[in-house]
């Protein structure tokens, strides 16, 4: 599949459907976007993380949960999201011609959340499979189980710091903790992401590149050794949703429920399996794989929904 769709554009589409021919850019819109993710990585992980360890030092797990949760708030809003409303100013002029927030209708919006209660499943079967397989490859190859070692102590270094934030004693303080995991992430990872980075691709290569490009620094972005594939897939279906409703309203909600999702689980399960990816090794392998095919299946079938839902869509425009 080499783009999302084919259909006729309407004239009242987005700039990026047009030809780009009839574009004009302060900037290539490639070498934009490439900007954006260097601008993205440098300032939230090296400014921001620099300034996190002046502020409460290397013994990370020492510090102040709060204060911890408000630099990470502060670190998205200020390195994020402020930084794509100002490259889309500074490259583009018109902010909307790259960030949107057209309102979807309520069928769009309930296709694309019923293909993310498939996703989610399917990408933890995924999980087990690939960590089985890590964990034969590494019983055979001491070369692999030195490898493993290190991505399991990054792993467990990422997945600490996360759960500290995610505890709550209180309402009050679980609502702040879906405030900070969960509303700040999805608008501003959104907006930077799926909103600048995506769109400046999409006026100079084909929209599924551009959702793949995108979807790859995403994930890596995230910094999660063994989740890595899994948020490349999130972040492809959020470019997907982002580019067929035309708007980031979709994948900011698709964002959000994700990671709601696992606030959620986290707090009424005590468990962090949804935001835990190291191995386990308990897991029915069997099982897994017959999910994943299922899920795989009805997730396919989804897509396709979505993709017909839009044909008729610009059908009946034109």
């Amino acid at each position: 599949m080499d783009e999302f769709q084919k259909e006729p554009v309407p004239e009242n589409q987005s700039p990026e459907k047009q030809s780009a021919s009839e574009q004009k850019f302060f900037v290539s819109p490639v070498a934009a976007g490439i900007i954006g993710l260097a601008g993205a990585f440098f300032l939230y992980q090296i400014v921001g993380g620099g300034l996190t360890l002046l502020i409460f030092g290397f013994d990370l797990e020492a510090a102040p949960v709060d204060g911890m949760r408000l630099m990470t708030i502060a670190g998205q809003i200020l390195f994020i999201l402020l930084p794509a409303l100002l490259f889309a100013k500074f490259f583009y002029f018109d902010i909307s011609r790259v960030i949107k927030f057209n309102l979807p209708e309520g069928k769009e919006v309930l296709l694309f959340i019923l293909g993310m209660i498939i996703l989610i499943p399917l990408l933890q079967n995924y999980l087990y499979i690939q960590n089985h397989i890590i964990e034969k490859l590494a019983a055979g190859s001491e070369f692999i189980n030195s490898v493993k070692s290190v991505l399991d102590s990054l792993n467990e270094l990422v997945e600490k710091t996360y759960g500290n934030l995610l505890k709550a004693e209180t309402i009050i303080e679980g609502a702040f903790v879906i405030f900070l995991v969960a509303v700040i992430p999805s608008i501003c990872e959104e907006t930077m992401f799926r909103g600048f980075i995506q769109k400046s691709f999409s006026f100079k290569i084909k929209p599924f590149w551009a959702a793949g490009i995108t979807a790859v620094f995403f994930g890596l972005y995230h910094f999660n050794p063994y989740g890595i594939l899994p948020l490349i897939m999130l972040g492809f279906y959020f470019g997907f949703a982002a580019y067929m409703s035309n708007s980031l309203v979709i994948p900011m909600l698709l964002h959000f429920l994700n990671n709601l999702l696992a606030v959620l689980v986290y707090f009424i399960f005590g468990s962090s399996e949804f935001i835990d990816t190291a191995i386990e090794s308990s897991i029915d392998i069997s099982s897994s794989i017959i999910s994943f095919i299922f899920l795989f299946t009805l997730f396919a079938g989804v897509l396709f929904l979505i993709k017909r839902y839009y044909a008729d869509k610009n059908r009946d425009r034109s």
